[in-house]
């Protein structure tokens, strides 16, 4: 994002913050103190699994949200799990797909479109795994009731200094933004970002390693090997044409990449997985942003002028004639190379990024629907769109959240890595399995050497088998945090990330981490030194799928 853009943001998303994120800093005693056994933070997919995992062992749980719902991705537009091998998913993670599949087995739900002769996706016959947001959003909240958790909405971390308490290497308790305190035994970071990781001082990274630092091929800087959801024509990136010294179109950067295999601090890029619908009655029109700039979308104009026709690749169906809308091609969702700062920006600066996301999609929406310069069937084609009247009621229709694909990553005794998902080296301590291909979106979009636009980033290699995810990659270093789990900002490098990041694998990293929570619990040690035996014997008594056949 270049600086003036930035600021620009910044300015309005900071007159639209939530009264939490605004409010003043609160101190360390201050407000009503809530304790539990397990304290989670975060209310995404892993966070809200790990909570109901812990009310089935019979622990007190306390699961802290920063917003006022549940779910994370998976209740905001990401209603096509990314799954990979099915027969790898177990646990309570495969029983919110076999829960979603009993919700759209009544007739009566499917008020917008017919249910389909042959529904896709499903496994055994008792599992969905494509749905609505709000379906899945309101699994989520009547199994927490049933489980029995209290939820405690609408309390994002103070971020600031001292907003986790901890002595002697375990955290003691963390401060939300409005005064409340929680205490607990052993604490879960379930977010996206892992921010209670890096308030209790637990090491991680942001960006990619090179190859060479874990024995990978597919790390680092990826010129060579980005081929999908690349430029397939030539397209000029100069605002007058074949002149340089003119600058750039908006949304191509100027920085010449780093060596293949080299390590940088950039990260791939974010997006709004959006519910979109084309059935009349329930389409709500695309609104046109405030600061809406046709320039912005320039690049495309031309890659369309040129011939360019792929635009509607990823408006994958779910039920009721919906979508979930993902990024297809070299210019499209995904907001490339305007993400960097967010891992370790502050709640003002993140804030700025999203709503710089928001105006940037919801502009590309209104273009492709509008502009004259678009093709007339291209433009016919959009207008049959819309986002969905039953959707985030209160939010405009458009997601509550933006998809977070990798933030922080923690940096423990063990990282997961491309050669333990290839199976070229061993995993120990597996609490359960991925399968997805080792997938990262694209990083940044350059001028190449010819002097044409090009993005650089995209890598989707299958792993080749459905592999363990150890234990070992979601506790911290004793030393730093003998009394915190880490499921979701797990230690891991950055393309083996790209494969674990699956909402169905936060879930069952999620079940895991509380399970290992419970017998620490008990036994009075720390989670590096909970009895592998135990916890294997545990999970594998719920279901969980730690080791397939090749």
């Amino acid at each position: 994002m270049n600086s003036t853009m930035f600021r620009r943001a910044l300015a309005a998303a900071t007159c639209l913050l939530p009264a939490a994120i605004a409010a003043p800093q609160a101190s360390a005693q201050s407000g009503p103190v809530q304790r539990a056994d397990i304290v989670i933070y975060g209310c995404t997919s892993g966070g809200v699994v790990a909570a109901i995992e812990a009310r089935r062992l019979g622990r007190s749980v306390l699961l802290v949200c920063r917003e006022d719902y549940l779910g994370g991705m998976s209740t905001n537009g990401l209603g096509w799990s990314d799954t990979g091998n099915h027969r790898a998913i177990g646990g309570l993670s495969l029983d919110f797909y076999r829960r979603v599949k009993r919700h759209y087995d009544d007739p009566a739900v499917w008020v917008h479109a017919p249910r389909p002769a042959r529904a896709e996706n499903f496994v055994d016959g008792d599992a969905m795994w494509q749905f609505e947001p709000k379906v899945g959003e309101r699994v989520y909240e009547d199994w927490v009731r049933e489980a029995g958790a209290t939820v405690v909405r609408n309390q994002p971390l103070d971020r600031s200094k001292g907003g986790v308490e901890t002595s002697h290497g375990r955290i003691v308790a963390f401060r939300s933004k409005s005064g409340q305190r929680f205490e607990g035994k052993v604490f879960i970071d379930a977010t996206y970002e892992g921010d209670l990781m890096a308030g209790a001082g637990v090491s991680f990274t942001v960006g990619r390693e090179a190859n060479a630092t874990y024995g990978e091929t597919l790390n680092g800087v990826q010129l060579a090997n980005t081929t999908n959801h690349q430029f397939t024509l030539d397209i000029d990136p100069y605002r007058v044409p074949g002149d340089p010294s003119s600058g750039l179109v908006p949304r191509i950067s100027a920085e010449r990449p780093a060596p293949d295999g080299a390590a940088d601090t950039k990260i791939q890029a974010y997006t709004y997985r959006m519910c979109l619908t084309d059935v009349p009655a329930n389409r709500v029109s695309f609104p046109k942003p405030q600061d809406y700039d046709a320039s912005q979308y320039t690049l495309l104009k031309r890659y369309m002028d040129a011939g360019y026709r792929d635009f509607f690749r990823k408006f994958d169906r779910i039920p009721n004639g919906k979508t979930d809308t993902n990024n297809y091609g070299a210019f499209s969702f995904d907001n490339i190379g305007m993400n960097y700062r967010y891992p370790e920006g502050s709640d003002e600066e993140r804030a700025a990024i999203a709503r710089e996301h928001t105006s940037y999609q919801q502009g590309l929406l209104w273009f492709m629907a509008n502009d004259p310069g678009v093709p007339a069937e291209t433009r016919a084609e959009m207008s049959k769109w819309g986002l969905c009247k039953d959707e985030f009621v209160e939010n405009g229709h458009w997601p509550r959240e933006m998809y977070v694909r990798e933030a922080r990553r923690m940096v423990s005794d063990f990282v997961m890595a491309e050669p333990h998902l290839r199976g070229t080296k061993p995993t120990p301590r597996p609490i359960g399995m991925g399968s997805y291909n080792m997938d990262s979106h694209n990083v940044q979009r350059i001028v190449d050497a010819r002097g044409f636009a090009r993005n650089e980033g995209n890598i989707e290699v299958s792993p080749g088998r459905a592999y363990p995810i150890s234990y070992g990659a979601i506790v911290p270093k004793k030393r730093e945090a003998a009394n915190l789990l880490v499921p979701v900002a797990l230690s891991a490098s950055h393309i083996a990330y790209g494969s674990i990041r699956m909402e169905p694998v936060f879930m069952i990293l999620g079940q895991s981490a509380a399970a290992a929570a419970s017998i620490a619990i008990q036994d009075q040690v720390a989670v590096q030194d909970v009895d592998y035996a135990k916890l294997r014997a545990r999970l594998t008594a719920e279901g969980q799928i730690l080791e397939l056949p090749h």
